[in-house]
C-alpha cells in the first residue's frame, strides 16, 4: 500500500513538473515571439489607394526596419523624402541605381531594355498612362505605384534632380504582410528575379508567429494538464478505496 502511495506522489510530482516546464517554455516563446516582432517590425497605415491592389488606403501593414542597402527590385518600401512630403509614403522599388526605367513596350515597363511582366498591377498590361524614360543615379531608387493610374510617384517628379529617384537612405521599412484587413504576407514578385541582385528573401514574421502560437499551445496545454492530471490520480485512488480489502 505505502509502495503504491509513492507512485502515485512520484507521477503526481512528475506532472506537476511536466506542466510547470510546459507553461515556463510557452511563456518564453510567447514572450520572445512578441518582442522579437516588436524589434524587426512596425506598423504602418497606407495613407493613399496608389498601392491597390497589393494594398488599399487604410490597410494596417507590418514593415521590417531594414536599411535601405538591403532593398531590392520588387520591394514595397515605406519611405519619407522631403521633395515628395512629409508624410511616409508606399510604393514598390522598380529601379535601384544604374537601372534604366522606361514605358511603354505593348504595355509594358522595360528594364534595361527587357520588357518585365508586372502582375502585381491593378491594370494588367498598362505600365503607364503616359511613356517616359530614367536613369537611376548610383545610390537611389525609382519608386511606383501598382495603381498606375492613380499613383504619384517617380514619374511624377521625372524633372527633379535623380530623374524621380530617392536615396536609398530615404527607406525606413520594407513591407512584409498585411494585418488588418488580415490579408496575409505580401509575396516578393519573381519578375525581378533574373536580375542581378534577385529579390529579397522574406522576413522572419512567420518564424515569429510560429513562437508566438507554439507558446499559446504550451501554456494552456501545461495549464490545463496539471488539473486533469490530479482528476486522473483522484479517480484512480478513489476506485482502489472503494475495493474490498479482501479482494485486493
Amino acid at each position: 500500500m505505502s509502495g503504491t502511495g509513492r507512485t502515485d506522489d512520484g507521477h503526481g510530482r512528475l506532472g506537476s513538473m511536466l506542466s510547470g516546464l510546459a507553461v515556463a517554455v510557452g511563456c518564453v516563446l510567447f514572450l520572445g515571439g512578441f518582442a522579437w516582432g516588436a524589434v524587426v517590425y512596425k506598423p504602418y497605415t497606407v495613407p493613399t489607394e496608389s498601392m491597390t491592389p497589393t494594398v488599399h488606403a487604410g490597410d494596417r501593414v507590418l514593415a521590417q526596419r531594414i536599411d535601405g542597402s538591403e532593398v531590392h527590385r520588387g520591394d514595397v518600401v515605406v519611405f519619407t523624402d522631403p521633395v515628395w512630403g512629409d508624410m511616409p509614403m508606399v510604393k514598390r522599388v522598380v529601379g535601384i541605381g544604374g537601372d534604366k526605367i522606361a514605358c511603354c513596350d505593348k504595355g509594358r515597363l522595360t528594364l534595361n531594355g527587357k520588357p518585365i511582366e508586372e502582375p502585381y498591377l491593378r491594370t494588367k498590361g498598362l505600365a503607364s498612362a503616359n511613356d517616359f524614360t530614367a536613369d537611376v543615379p548610383k545610390g537611389q531608387l525609382f519608386l511606383l505605384g501598382d495603381e498606375r493610374s492613380a499613383s504619384l510617384d517617380s514619374r511624377v517628379h521625372l524633372d527633379d534632380p535623380g530623374q524621380g529617384s530617392v536615396p536609398r537612405s530615404a527607406v525606413q521599412a520594407r513591407v512584409d504582410a498585411i494585418a488588418w484587413p488580415l490579408g496575409g504576407m505580401v509575396q516578393r514578385p519573381q519578375t525581378f528575379a533574373s536580375f542581378p541582385g534577385g529579390v529579397s528573401s522574406p522576413g522572419p514574421l512567420r518564424l515569429q508567429l510560429g513562437a508566438v502560437v507554439a507558446g499559446v499551445v504550451l501554456i494552456l496545454g501545461g495549464a490545463a494538464s496539471g488539473p486533469i492530471a490530479a482528476r486522473s490520480a483522484r479517480s484512480a485512488r478513489n476506485k482502489r478505496e472503494r475495493v474490498p480489502a479482501g479482494a485486493r
